[in-house]
């Protein structure tokens, strides 16, 4: 039989394995934030899947700077209100 393609899912979490060493080099608060980006695009990986780019890493991407938005959203509104 013939090979199969990997799916979106599984991509994003050998890129995100590919990160480790970057992530490693981190300090303390900064390796916390990278997990938490990390955490937030996986919320966001039926999207991603459903993306039609080729590099899943655009989506992945994609996915951390959506979450970043909505945090800074809530900031403003909190700040406001």
């Amino acid at each position: 039989m013939g090979r199969t393609v990997p799916t979106y899912r599984q991509i994003m979490e050998m890129t995100i394995s590919d990160w480790e060493g970057f992530r490693r080099a981190l300090g303390a608060e900064d390796r916390e934030a990278f997990d938490a980006l990390v955490r937030k695009a996986r919320e966001h990986a039926c999207s991603g899947s459903n993306a039609a780019v080729c590099d899943p890493s655009e989506s992945l991407m994609l996915s951390m700077l959506l979450e970043h938005e909505k945090e800074l959203r809530r900031l403003r509104k909190e700040e406001e209100g």
